[in-house]
């Protein structure tokens, strides 16, 4: 694979995974939700997706070790079932599907969610809280959708943490434990369906030190941008991507 990518090609993948972890930085989340559908342009579905899972996974190790201590492990307890659970239904479909039906569906996914992004931004997004119960759904389908696209789930589960009324620091340290649990289930799975191959590690191993610059500036940009201006041109920004591989597929 690697053999046949031009250095134009090397380049997107490398300037995706900056960009993308830039976000990261600056959001907290949404490194796979907008690598995916830049990486879809030169990479396919069942390569990229377990290439930028583990690159997250890289991060999560890091993040994890030092907001342990600010985890809310009955939370926690109630999400994490569901999310295994997510994980392994979405690597059955994953595993099933061909690369150009999960280019379409992830241009699909993409333009719902930035629609549903702007949508916020234009009414307002309803102030309420939910109850426990709630972990089960919103834990399972965020994992499925993670894993069959490799981000966007996630924003299932915060906005379940936040409607339980979450400190931020609280929420931060809890979400990165319960996604690299995710992960870990994820990770596992891509390696038992024999996608991380001798090339795609490489491309890991290649990619760490973009992955680590990315983040690095994203965390200094994100003192400068107001959340509500990020958030906007983040939601642009994965509506063309999502338009733009519907069109490619």
């Amino acid at each position: 694979m690697l053999d046949t990518l031009s250095v134009l090609q090397l380049t997107w993948i490398a300037a995706a995974i900056f960009c993308a972890y830039v976000i990261r930085g600056v959001s907290g989340f949404g490194a796979g939700l907008v690598a995916a559908p830049m990486l879809a342009f030169v990479l396919p579905i069942h390569v990229l997706v377990p290439m930028s899972g583990l690159l997250v996974f890289i991060l999560f190790i890091v993040i994890t070790i030092r907001d342990r201590a600010s985890v809310i492990w009955p939370e926690l307890k109630l999400l994490a079932p569901p999310t295994v659970a997510g994980v392994v239904a979405g690597m059955i479909l994953f595993h099933s599907l061909d690369n150009r039906l999960l280019v379409i569906m992830l241009g699909g996914f993409l333009v719902l969610y930035a629609t549903y992004m702007l949508a916020v931004h234009a009414f307002g997004l309803p102030q309420f809280r939910c109850s426990a119960g709630w972990a089960l759904p919103l834990g399972f389908l965020g994992s499925f959708f993670d894993t069959l696209f490799g981000g966007g789930g996630g924003t299932l589960v915060v906005i379940y943490m936040h409607a339980r009324g979450m400190g931020r620091m609280e929420f931060r340290a809890t979400v990165a434990m319960l996604w690299f649990i995710e992960m870990i289930a994820r990770i596992a799975g891509y390696g038992i369906g024999g996608y991380y191959t001798r090339e795609v590690l490489i491309m890991v191993a290649a990619l760490i030190p973009v992955m680590w610059a990315g983040t690095w500036v994203g965390e200094r940009v994100g003192n400068r941008v107001s959340q509500n201006t990020f958030s906007r041109i983040l939601a642009v920004v994965l509506l063309l991507s999502g338009a733009s591989l519907l069109l490619k597929s």
